[in-house]
């Protein structure tokens, strides 16, 4: 923009002022308040100033003045990148504002204004406006200030009840002459109804901003568009004027009669017309032709930069132009309409586009202020980096990324708009969405935690299954040990060799045992807690049990009514919005965290800050959570890749567990679904299918050269390839919420709910059946083997002995099983064995085996644990598993006080409980049953391997 001391006095932007125009300015920027604005309104005669998403998004986006008042302000506590938007935006808008006073004062209030938009997100919601234009105008607290609403149906009614407040409103995206005369009324009658209310009319203003240019352009595109072209030539470039100059003999009869009569006496101001996009689009049109050609009295023109620079140097003013040739006028627009171009339908057509262009600059403003964000900061939030693998993985993710932003998708999901997924009960789920920000100041969990300290616990042993568990499991295990405090321990099977290790690990007279469960009816942790209170009754006498004991449970639940009844140590509720597996940053991963001495605090702190990063606000491109998902979900519904390899650094590889539990109970249902694989050890891209994507979750602090190496290669073979980043430990907060969002995300592209877990109760409801027996004093029939010897017995359906058919080894038997694996397969090693680090160690050995000679995706999970976490997705997902179930005899069993079975008979059933389903579904899938595990796992490894040879 030149600056105007190099112009003569004969300056003709001072001319429209004497024609009875004024000049306002379509652009703001910092540095252009504090250098030039004082000195355009004296030399220029500049009386106010217009902004939009696209004129802040320039000005934040593509220069570096803002960096530090990002940094300053993102400093303090977590904003939230739309409240960082805001605050750069209104501190402009207030020292606008205050430059322009003198000029508000000069005119008695008629000039001297500073416009801000109301988010264009919400253009189509009338309440949504009504709130954000007050909000705006009490934190801008200017009188000169005013709020920009669109000319939407929406915007209408939002309009009257915002003059009504008494606040001054710029009315943007105006188009055709008919939604004027609606604007018009809706401001007069705004008027009535504040001074209805006692309010002085005197004191309020409002523009009504016409578009001129777009629609030229608009209209042109329709005349190339006609068969003969050429007879479209008579309007070209003349519609938008012809039409400016009817609004303008409509705003003399709006603005004229009793009604308005009585509103002028009160004092009040008509509404002006404002000539808006008054650049030329078209280089057949002299560059101040819609300058020119509007200069009438009681008018604005806000012209942008490079149009007024053009207007000082060369614009001629003719007094009242826009009252000229007003036949003419007419003429063009019968003659546009004899064309068969309906020049409403064209407005109606722009009105849409603009608020999509408005959203589209809203989004990249935002997008600015992120990356702004972020590199004020650049350790704050750790990275995500998407390398698609191929030219059309690349094109399938930009596109879907696209979609999201177009759609607004992420702020559907903030909403919890359930048709987002599948329009069922989505909207009650989202609890997690806020948790942190919600509880970020509640420090009675801590305070509690200290009196635990301060008693002398040694130990705490968490009781629970499934996502109540694991996530706490996964802050102890990356977090460590705190000096001084109880020591972690976690029960979450039935196996009862592991309830004896356990006991035998901990100090029973000073440990206190946390009883996490949502609906409080979960059996095992209910049947883990019978066991030890039972135990620690025993050791300090029933008067004081009860101050071992602690529950985290949802409100109204079973365990909080026996946790109450009982006088329990404490009991914290969970929020039934929240399921288990995003409930790991409630109380049912703060409670425990806090108990072992982790500092919650700055956990939260940190998780708020990917909490921000995730935002609604943020547009995709910005957004880790959004990033994440679109990957997984369009890897799975788009490019068939739908198993999750999931690889972590070392120290943090307790988070697969967790992962596994997120990604499969969320999307493993209704045949569709990410499998994900935690803890497989990495081969030669060669090893792999071609259905996968690989996650590499890295710490940064502590990173693996050979993991880094290993995903380099994956990626250069043709392998999606996710690395996340993780900069310090005591962010793994943030890597639960990066991937809650993604989860979601990930959900609403493959087209189901991820909140439900409907094949986890199937597995529960056979599990109750053969339990209810048992406490009947019933014993449930025992399968009968299809093949007995070298230590095991094989147990099949007759659908799945058929297609084995009779063979004389195990090793046999085994060969047919995993030669029914496919493309696109995968194979589940599934262990109702004692979870030791050896057996780990050869059903490792057993997955590797079959990945190498099959290609297949390989999981491990040990029962009954997994039953809570990938079971969902190996009976509700796609039937694309190869199951292997593997059972043993125990060494030995434990009674479960007040009921008549044991722990190993609970085992048992959730075994068959979870073969019998399987079984239902259709799946692949055999029953080995070990007669000792001890020796005979190393047997069972042993023919896996040789029956893949």
């Amino acid at each position: 923009m030149t600056t105007p001391e190099s112009h003569s006095a004969a300056n003709p932007l001072q001319g429209l002022g004497e024609a009875g125009q004024s000049v306002w300015l379509d652009f703001l920027k910092r540095s252009f308040i504090e250098n030039d604005l004082a000195r355009m309104i004296e030399t220029d005669g500049v009386k106010g100033v217009t902004s939009n998403p696209s004129i802040f998004e320039q000005a934040i986006g593509e220069s570096e003045e803002y960096q530090d008042a990002v940094k300053a302000f993102s400093a303090h506590g977590a904003p939230t990148i739309s409240q960082t938007y805001e605050h750069l935006a209104i501190a402009d808008i207030k020292a606008a504002a205050d430059v322009l006073h003198s000029v508000y004062e000069a005119t008695a209030g008629r000039d001297g204004y500073v416009s801000l938009e109301c988010s264009p997100y919400l253009a189509n919601d009338t309440e949504a406006t009504i709130a954000e234009a007050v909000h705006l105008w009490h934190t801008v607290d200017r009188p000169n200030l005013m709020v920009k609403i669109p000319a939407t149906e929406a915007g209408l009614p939002a309009i009257r009840a915002v003059i009504g407040k008494g606040i001054n409103v710029n009315v943007t995206l105006l188009f055709s002459v008919d939604m004027y005369r609606k604007v018009a009324q809706a401001y007069i009658g705004g008027l009535e109804d504040f001074r209805a209310a006692g309010g002085d009319v005197g004191k309020l203003a409002s523009v009504a901003s016409f578009f001129v240019s777009r629609i030229d352009a608009a209209i042109d595109k329709k005349i190339d568009a006609l068969e003969n072209p050429a007879q479209g030539d008579v309007v070209r470039g003349k519609v938008a004027i012809a039409n400016a100059k009817m609004a303008y003999v409509a705003y003399g009869d709006l603005f004229a009669g009793p009604r308005w009569d009585a509103l002028a006496a009160a004092g009040a101001h008509t509404q002006r017309l404002l000539w808006a996009s008054t650049s030329t689009k078209s280089k057949s049109l002299k560059d101040t032709v819609y300058v020119e050609a509007l200069v009438g009295k009681d008018t604005v023109n806000t012209i942008p930069p490079k149009t007024l620079d053009a207007f000082r140097d060369h614009g001629e003013v003719q007094a009242d132009a826009i009252t000229t040739d007003l036949d003419d006028a007419r003429n063009t627009l019968k003659m546009l309409a004899d064309l068969g171009i309906d020049l409403d339908e064209v407005c109606r057509g722009i009105v849409v586009d603009g608020v999509k262009l408005f959203s589209d600059a809203f989004d990249k403003l935002l997008g600015a202020t992120a990356r702004q964000t972020v590199e004020a900061a650049p350790d704050v939030v750790g990275a995500t980096t998407v390398n698609p693998g191929s030219d059309e993985a690349k094109t399938a993710f930009d596109d879907e990324m696209g979609s999201w932003r177009e759609g607004g998708k992420i702020r559907r999901l903030w909403n919890m708009d359930a048709t987002l997924w599948t329009g069922a009960d989505e909207a009650k789920w989202g609890g997690w969405l806020r948790v942190v920000d919600d509880q970020i100041d509640d420090n009675s969990v801590a305070e509690f935690a200290e009196s635990l300290k301060d008693k002398g616990f040694t130990d705490l042993v968490l009781l629970g299954m499934g996502g109540s568990s694991l996530g706490p499991q996964v802050l102890a295990q990356v977090l460590g040990a705190q000096l001084g405090w109880p020591k972690f321990h976690m029960l979450d099977s039935t196996d009862p060799q592991q309830i004896a290790d356990l006991e035998a690990a901990i100090t029973l007279k000073t440990t206190v045992f946390i009883t996490s469960s949502k609906s409080g009816s979960t059996l095992e942790p209910n049947i883990f807690t019978d066991f030890f209170w039972d135990r620690m009754t025993g050791e300090v006498g029933k008067d004081k049990v009860a101050q071992h004991f602690i529950a985290v449970t949802d409100p109204g639940s079973a365990m909080e009514k026996r946790a109450k009844d009982d006088n329990w140590s404490a009991i914290f509720p969970g929020i039934p919005g929240i399921g288990g597996r995003y409930s790991v940053l409630s109380n049912f991963g703060r409670v425990p965290a806090a108990a072992i001495g982790l500092d919650i605090a700055e956990l939260e702190r940190r998780t708020l800050l990917m909490e921000r990063a995730c935002g609604h606000d943020v547009p995709p491109d910005h957004n880790p959570g959004v990033q994440l998902g679109v990957a997984l979900g369009v890897a799975a519904h788009t490019l068939g890749r739908d198993k999750v390899t999931i690889v972590t650094s070392p120290k943090i590889a307790a988070l697969g567990a967790w992962l596994e539990q997120l990604l499969a109970e969320s999307t493993g249902k209704q045949g569709h679904g990410l499998i994900p694989m935690a803890d497989e050890p990495l081969g030669d891209p060669s090893a792999y299918g071609t259905d996968r994507i690989f996650t590499y979750v890295e710490l940064a602090s502590d990173f693996d050269p050979a993991q880094r190496a290993a995903m380099a290669a994956l990626a250069q073979a043709g392998h999606p390839v996710v690395t996340l980043t993780i900069n310090q430990p005591a962010d793994i907060g943030q890597e639960f919420f990066r991937w809650e969002i993604a989860v979601a995300v990930a959900g609403a592209i493959i087209g189901i709910d991820p909140f439900d877990q409907p094949d986890v109760e199937a597995s529960k409801i056979k599990t109750r059946a053969l339990t209810d027996a048992y406490e009947n004093g019933e014993t449930p029939e025992d399968d009968r083997p299809i093949y007995t010897g070298e230590g095991m017995k094989l147990y099949a359906d007759p659908g799945n002995a058929a297609a084995l058919g009779h063979q004389a080894t195990i090793t046999d038997y085994l060969k047919r099983h995993f030669g029914r694996i496919g493309g696109g397969d995968y194979a589940a090693l599934l262990a109702y064995i004692d979870r030791t680090i050896e057996a780990t160690a050869q059903l490792t050995t057993a997955r590797t085996a079959i990945r190498d000679h099959t290609k297949a995706a390989t999981c491990v999970g040990f029962g009954p644990r997994f039953l809570h976490s990938t079971g969902q997705a190996y009976k509700g997902g796609p039937n694309t598993g190869v199951f292997l179930q593997i059972t043993c005899d125990n060494a030995h069993d434990i009674p479960v006080p007040g009921h008549k079975y044991t722990f190993a008979q609970v085992k048992a059933a959730q075994a068959k409980g979870d073969l019998s389903v399987l079984v239902e579904r259709g799946r692949r899938v055999i029953r080995i049953h070990l007669d000792d595990a001890t020796t005979g796992l190393p047997h069972l490894v042993k023919a896996i391997e040789d029956a893949l040879v």
